[in-house]
């Protein structure tokens, strides 16, 4: 697993119905920019097609506009549901994006999120993972191979198909969506691709994080692939602030929006009930570990737990959402990228190395400093004798 551990933003989005939709994007695109300017290595984005508040319905032509305004972050869809397109035109967007952001994309997907999408388009619910997992495959294959192929599935066929243009990576990461059942995770591990844990700051998530990764190398095994866990990306709530009291503070009303306006007003997710408090919400998520608030010292503890529970992981994407005002966010955000994201990744302690080791030696050193000077004095005197 690589040392290094790497940080992102997952946007699904979630905005609250009654701004401007066009204003929305625009600010989701601020962000991306941004987050780039920031080092963030990874932005996501998914797509959803009803509810009000996810309103991203094509993450690859969102994250287009994205890579025109960004230089370095990769950009990745989380997720493409892919049992809503044929897999040949989920390769050809894929490898679209690729060349527009000039080799930045990550192919993240999943079976779809939203009832009520799959509803509307006529998928029975119950086939949805089945259907992502063929047409995974498909899309792989399209991507990793050059040679044309014919395939008859369940829903979607294929005739001497290959892609004309290749992708401009040699091979465009890809990651599956995983929530709480073992079904991404052995997805995952039957095509040898990355995880994307998505519910993972939920109660049901946190808990089911020790064992998932066993599921992903099981699958693995038994279809002759590799995993690797700095492939695995977990999404956590975050907000960070002067103090954790004060993070708290900031987000309860958004919070409490969120729960009691989409959340269980809107969708209806079993085992949620509405926040009578969001500050109480808050400091309880914040208790049992879904989420972490308060200063850049409370998220390296928060971190640090995240890894122990989990045996370990390669990135942590903040989940984006707009629970605190637009200018706490944007310091949330700027916090964890000055003082957290550097000690995660190696750059701090070769500062801190050096400045210990002259703290270590400032006499010596001082005396040495000192000595310099009064020689330099003794032999300008003994060359200049007429200046004294």
């Amino acid at each position: 697993m690589s040392k290094r551990l790497g940080f992102g933003v997952f946007l699904a989005p979630h905005h609250p119905i009654g701004e401007h939709p066009t204003l929305q994007l625009q600010r989701d695109l601020e962000l991306a920019e941004m987050l780039d300017e920031y080092n963030y290595d990874e932005f996501w984005v998914g797509e959803h097609h009803s509810a009000g508040w996810e309103t991203i319905a094509s993450p690859e032509m969102f994250l287009v506009a994205a890579a025109e305004r960004t230089k370095r972050i990769k950009l990745g869809t989380g997720v493409i549901s892919v049992p809503y397109h044929h897999p040949f035109n989920v390769a050809q967007r894929m490898v679209m994006l690729d060349h527009l952001s000039h080799g930045r994309a990550i192919l993240g997907v999943g079976p779809g999120a939203l009832p009520s999408d799959a509803v509307t388009l006529g998928i029975d619910p119950m086939t949805q993972r089945d259907k992502m997992d063929e047409g995974l495959g498909v899309i792989l294959r399209l991507l990793n191979s050059e040679e044309p192929f014919s395939y008859q599935g369940s829903w979607f066929e294929l005739h001497a198909a290959a892609l004309q243009i290749r992708p401009l990576q040699e091979r465009i990461p890809c990651a599956v969506a995983s929530t709480i059942s073992p079904s991404g995770m052995k997805t995952a591990g039957k095509y040898g691709v990355g995880v994307l844990s998505v519910a993972s700051y939920s109660e049901e998530g946190l808990q089911a994080l020790p064992t998932q990764w066993h599921f992903g190398e099981v699958a693995a095994k038994e279809n002759n692939q590799t995993i690797d866990r700095s492939n695995w990306r977990i999404v956590m709530q975050f907000h960070l602030s002067d103090s954790k009291e004060q993070a708290m503070r900031e987000v309860a009303d958004g919070l409490k929006r969120w729960q009691n306006e989409y959340i269980t007003g809107i969708l209806g997710v079993p085992m949620r009930q509405p926040f009578a408090d969001g500050y109480e919400a808050a400091k309880r998520m914040s208790e049992y570990g879904g989420a972490i608030f308060g200063t850049p010292e409370d998220a390296l503890a928060g971190i640090a737990r995240l890894q122990k529970l989990s045996g370990g992981f390669g990135t942590i994407l903040c989940f984006a959402h707009d629970w605190a005002p637009r200018d706490k966010m944007l310091k949330s955000y700027e916090l964890l990228a000055r003082y957290v994201m550097p000690h995660c990744q190696g750059l701090i302690q070769p500062i801190q190395n050096s400045a210990d080791r002259v703290r270590a030696n400032k006499e010596e050193l001082m005396q040495k400093s000192s000595g310099a000077i009064l020689k330099a004095i003794h032999d300008y005197n003994a060359t200049h004798p007429r200046d004294r």
